[in-house]
């Protein structure tokens, strides 16, 4: 697969979209085909949808109109959809690891007692010694880590979850105000994906990943199934009758925008958004995979702000998706994060430092006119928009909103 790359490294002073490329691969006018349907099966995302609307204190997240924004930017409409009160942890991720923890723990109880036990189960908390002997085991930048943490605690397992030396002190605090073990690894947010690993395997433990290497597959599945719960609700909530012209999401590891994607592509079909994919500058393996048609890995020796996107390890469950359903690929610097972090503030809206990326993207691609014909945008364009998490680190949001 090859992809036309139009302005590389676009780093002069003021330009905060780094990197672009077009993937000349995307099935675009198409309906969704088979082998995309079978890597997120319509069943298993009605089983996330259906077990996780029954947890208590579920209720969809708010679709924000942004009309100031969409007039600014000569736009149409301009969609956000509000994670910030997502349960109590703040974050989509609550949809996704805390989701997979109760499938895991299904899966153990049932082998343990060689008798059949349902979702609603767990749920009740009806196994409670046999749960209180399953350990699950995570690495994060933080939400995921979160939402394992939370998970556990609410299905009654133990838990441990590492995080590398660059994740920040209100991050661990608020895993091990959730009942979670702590373990800190030198290095960046893969290597802590290697060393939980490695630990599960040694002592028996349950790793719970958002993204998967081959051979771990059906785990990331579960939790990228639990995130099209958010966007079965964006897309329900959507109040135009066309459809959206463009997705602007997260990139990171990929298992978001890849659940994003797969969804918005069953839904629409045919009619499927162009979807643009965000990344920092540092963790681009999205954008590298698209350049090179396979999926790259990235060292990354500089962290970004946007922590929860710092991932350097494509999802090889989410590639196939994005592969052939991610239309475009956006780097971003920093520098932005911060101004429209105190943009959305200004109009009552809580981001968080990752939640901005897709939005911020979209400023600044409508600012550079050549971009913004690259990417298909018009005056008649409808964005949607995810904000994936408010201030899940209090300190970090005070500093860059005030």
């Amino acid at each position: 697969m090859g992809s036309t790359c139009p302005g590389q490294h676009r780093q002069e002073v003021g330009i905060t979209i780094q990197q672009h490329c077009h993937n000349d691969q995307v099935l675009s006018g198409q309906r969704c085909p088979d082998r995309i349907r079978d890597v997120l099966p319509e069943s298993v995302r009605c089983r996330a949808r259906d077990t996780i609307s029954q947890w208590a204190g579920y209720q969809p997240t708010p679709l924000h109109d942004l009309q100031d924004m969409a007039r600014e930017l000569d736009l149409a409409t301009v969609h956000y959809k509000d994670e910030s009160a997502r349960f109590e942890l703040s974050s989509f991720k609550a949809l996704g690891g805390a989701y997979a923890v109760q499938v895991v723990l299904q899966q153990a109880i049932e082998a343990t007692s060689g008798q059949p036990v349902t979702l609603q189960e767990i749920d009740q908390v009806r196994h409670r010694d046999t749960a209180g002997a399953v350990t699950v085991v995570t690495a994060t930048d933080g939400n995921h880590g979160r939402s394992v943490a939370w998970g556990a605690r609410r299905f009654g397992c133990g838990c441990v979850v590492y995080m590398h030396e660059h994740v920040s002190p209100g991050r661990q605090a608020a895993v091990e105000a959730l009942g979670a073990r702590v373990q800190r690894v030198p290095g960046n947010f893969d290597d802590s994906v290697r060393a939980a690993n490695a630990d599960a395997e040694a002592h028996g433990w349950l790793m719970i990943s958002d993204t998967s290497w081959p051979g771990y597959e059906d785990i990331p599945r579960d939790v990228m199934a639990g995130y099209t719960v958010m966007s079965g609700e964006a897309m329900d909530q959507w109040p135009h009758e066309l459809p959206p012209t463009h997705v602007f999401i997260q990139g990171g590891c990929g298992g978001l925008a890849g659940a994003v994607c797969a969804d918005v592509w069953y839904r629409y079909g045919p009619d499927k958004p162009r979807v643009v994919v965000v990344e920092p500058d540092p963790a681009d393996c999205l954008f590298r995979s698209a350049r090179a048609g396979e999926p790259k890995v990235v060292n990354i020796t500089t962290e970004s702000v946007m922590a929860g996107l710092s991932c350097g390890e494509v999802s090889l469950i989410a590639w196939p998706i994005l592969s052939v359903g991610a239309d475009d690929f956006l780097t971003i610097s920093d520098d932005p994060v911060g101004p429209v972090m105190r943009r959305l503030a200004e109009a009552s809206i809580v981001a968080g430092e990752s939640a901005v990326a897709g939005l911020a993207g979209l400023i600044e691609a409508r600012a550079d006119m050549d971009l913004s014909v690259a990417l298909g945008l018009a005056s008649d364009s409808r964005v949607l928009l995810f904000g994936t998490e408010g201030a899940t680190d209090p300190a970090v949001y005070q500093q860059l909103v005030g």
